[in-house]
């Protein structure tokens, strides 16, 4: 009451001046509200972080005060936070896999923007170190297109695009470097003998954490264990004596921020751990550090002064010109297509993560001028919005290329034949979906010529006579009795199986790795929402741990019942087979239809569907199944809505579920697959695939030849 009553005889600017709540809250609703909008206007979400800074800071409706001290620390753990999610999120397969073209590529990516921005930088009359900073701002890019070319299928599957993503590793390093040499040049007035100590020490640095810490990680948690808990205490000591050591030989924080990041990401891999901390990045500290830079943005003074307003223009032709003569060199050196080129780059135009933290740290220091923060903040809106355009334009050619070169794969040989019986691990918690889970397992079970292995967890106490076990353990047995006699009346074989364990996604993995098991089924999770994305769930668990695919299910009524099947696809290539040979098994149980949708751009022309329509039938017909499925190919605005309109024919909607690697916070992803989990109203089915299948391409094809696509052929030589 105290506080309706002040702040009704209070104008607003002095509401926020009292109530420090007013501004946080307003900053809660924009980063709620202003992505979701301009992800739906099909924009990155970060130019509307951007622009809402501009709008309700100094340059808009000054509502905020930037020099708040609250508002100062959450902007510098975003800046940090940043910069540590980048280097955790480097994607270091890509790297290994091409490391002397990747190293080509961004020797060019760097060198090239660095000389034509310290050139610019001269004509414009600003001092070397500055002019040297403007150049590495223009070094070093974004993956902001990461997820068009992913869902294109061409990250592992094309060679420019893969050293273009390996490239990004580099340029990345060498811009911080040249940030930490500048700013301690020109803050401690440097000797040329204090640089090249300082230069010797940096090498010492990059050494001791890239390598020692990596080291030191893996033997901790060899010798400590592999669970989250010391995978996160680990990640928090990483980053504190990264902290202190760049403070010891004088370099900026948020450098140590990067290369701890780089350290630990071999050592966490992409497991739960790593995904909370990108989440909780994402979801507050990296918007915050966006908006922060709106505020930071003196529009008036960069309209008013036409100076600023030529040298933004001259940055950003800089910026396509020095990236475009990367490329070249690279076609005429590694002799790529024209189209890979533009791909390559369209890819390194995006200057979001390291160019923004290195103009906000180089502004700050006074080694960059307001005039040319305002310029980098409109190079960042431009190019973060047109080089994703420019990609989903030039990319779609690269994948056509791959489908038509793309062979059939040698794990669908007819004559293959299962050298195990096919077992299917049920995990067994909630008796109100049990019986569904089981009728599935069986009708799978029935088509493989297989077994269902119920599982129940019953999950570890201090001491194994403890009351709490002894309970979970009665329970357990109470549930595989009831799953032993389901089996019996659905007529197939089942092994029973109680296991111990400290948790249960745990006991799952491992029991499935143990029996060797073709394929887990299980019940949808009551978590699913923002709790469930912080903490974890048993299904985050068993899709990082599993060996084998995993089907999460959400059975409106019995299996037995459903007689048309959906199965959505995104790319014309091989990983699509795996749902389709799923739904094929099912439906040859229930003598049920299987329709294979694509959904394409509404603009593209009846010519391209009609070839689009062949290459899929092409791909499928590669299964050799009996009674193959109904092709369809829709052209709409939108995907996820085109799959909506199309469900509601069907019984059920088999759906890939494959773990994405996102850039930097998060800011640009788009996830069809969650937004139709939570709108379909028919049964649902999201087939996982294990972790280690979303990174490498012949990693897939070596799994999966013992999995379900074995199973396939099988089923066509028996009926």
């Amino acid at each position: 009451m105290v506080l309706l009553e002040r702040i009704a005889v209070l104008p607003y600017s002095q509401v926020i001046e009292k109530e420090p709540i007013f501004p946080l809250f307003l900053i809660l609703v924009v980063i709620l509200v202003v992505p979701i909008l301009f992800e739906r206007l099909r924009l990155p979400r970060l130019i509307g972080l951007i622009l809402s800074g501009i709008l309700i800071g100094n340059s808009g409706w000054e509502l905020f005060d930037i020099n708040n001290s609250t508002w100062t620390l959450l902007s510098k753990i975003g800046l940090a936070y940043l910069l540590f999610v980048a280097g955790l999120e480097v994607d270091l397969n890509q790297f290994h896999r091409r490391r002397n073209r990747a190293l080509g590529f961004g020797s060019f990516a760097f060198a090239i923007p660095l000389l034509l921005g310290t050139l610019l930088g001269r004509i414009f009359e600003f001092d070397w170190l500055s002019s040297i900073l403007i150049g590495s701002i223009l070094a070093s890019y974004s993956l902001l297109a990461y997820p068009i070319i992913n869902r294109l299928g061409l990250v592992n599957n094309n060679e420019a695009v893969g050293i273009t993503i390996g490239a990004s590793i580099l340029t990345d390093i060498a811009a911080l470097l040249m940030l930490a040499i500048c700013v301690a040049i020109h803050l401690k007035d440097l000797n040329p003998g204090q640089t090249i100590a300082l230069l010797g020490w940096l090498i010492v640095y990059c050494v001791v954490v890239l390598i020692g810490f990596e080291w030191a990680g893996k033997e901790f948690l060899r010798r400590s264990g592999e669970d989250e808990g010391n995978q996160f205490l680990f990640v928090l000591l990483a980053l504190f004596i990264a902290a202190i050591g760049a403070q010891l030989i004088g370099i900026e924080i948020i450098v140590a921020a990067f290369f701890a990041g780089l350290a630990v990401n071999q050592v966490i891999e992409d497991g739960p751990v790593k995904q909370k901390i990108v989440f909780v990045g994402s979801l507050l500290f990296i918007p915050i550090f966006f908006v922060d830079l709106g505020f930071k943005l003196d529009l008036p003074m960069f309209i008013k002064n036409i100076g600023m307003l030529s040298f933004t223009l001259f940055l950003i032709l800089s910026l396509i010109i020095s990236k475009f003569i990367a490329a070249l060199l690279a076609k005429l050196i590694y002799h790529y297509n024209w189209r890979e080129i533009f791909t390559m780059w369209s890819i390194s135009l995006p200057q979001v993560g390291i160019t923004s933290c290195v103009t906000l740290v180089g502004y700050q220091a006074e080694l960059l001028p307001l005039e040319v923060f305002n310029s980098v903040i409109i190079l960042i809106l431009v190019t973060s919005l047109i080089g994703p355009i420019i990609t989903s334009r030039v990319a779609v050619g690269l994948h056509s290329s791959l489908i038509k070169q793309q062979e059939t794969p040698a794990n669908y040989d007819v004559s293959q034949k299962i050298d195990s019986p096919f077992s299917i691990i049920v995990p067994v918690y909630n008796p109100q979906t049990q019986q569904h889970l089981m009728e599935m397992a069986a009708l799978l079970a029935h088509q493989t010529q297989g077994k269902i292995i119920p599982l129940a967890i019953a999950t570890a106490a201090a001491h194994m006579d403890a009351p709490q076990l002894e309970n979970s353990l009665k329970r357990s047995e109470i549930l595989l009795n009831k799953a032993t006699a389901l089996s019996r009346i659905l007529d197939v074989e089942a092994e029973p199986l109680l296991r111990i364990d400290d948790a249960f996604a745990q006991g799952i993995s491992r029991a499935a790795r143990e029996k060797k098991a073709n394929l887990i089924v299980m019940g949808w999770g009551k978590r699913t929402g923002l709790k469930a994305r912080l903490f974890g769930n048993v299904i985050d668990g068993v899709l990082w741990a599993s060996h084998c695919p995993v089907a999460v299910t959400r059975l409106v009524e019995s299996p037995s019942k459903i007689q048309r099947i959906l199965v959505p696809v995104e790319n014309l290539t091989a990983p699509i087979l795996q749902p389709v040979q799923f739904a094929q098994i099912l439906a040859l149980a229930n003598q049920a239809q299987v329709t294979v949708l694509n959904v394409c751009d509404r603009r593209t022309s009846s010519s391209k569907i009609s070839w689009r329509r062949s290459q899929l039938s092409l791909l499928v017909s590669k299964l050799g199944l009996s009674n193959p499925p109904e092709i369809q190919i829709v052209a709409h605005e939108n995907v996820a809505q085109a799959i909506l309109q199309a469900a509601r024919l069907y019984d059920l909607v088999v759906l890939p579920f494959i773990r994405n690697r996102t850039i930097p916070g998060g800011l640009a992803i788009s996830d069809v697959t969650t937004q139709l989990a939570s709108q379909l109203t028919c049964s649902i089915i999201m087939l996982g695939e294990p972790a280690q299948r979303t990174n490498n391409a012949a990693v897939t094809a070596d799994v999966a030849s013992n999995q379900l696509p074995v199973i396939s052929k099988q089923l066509t030589v028996d009926s």
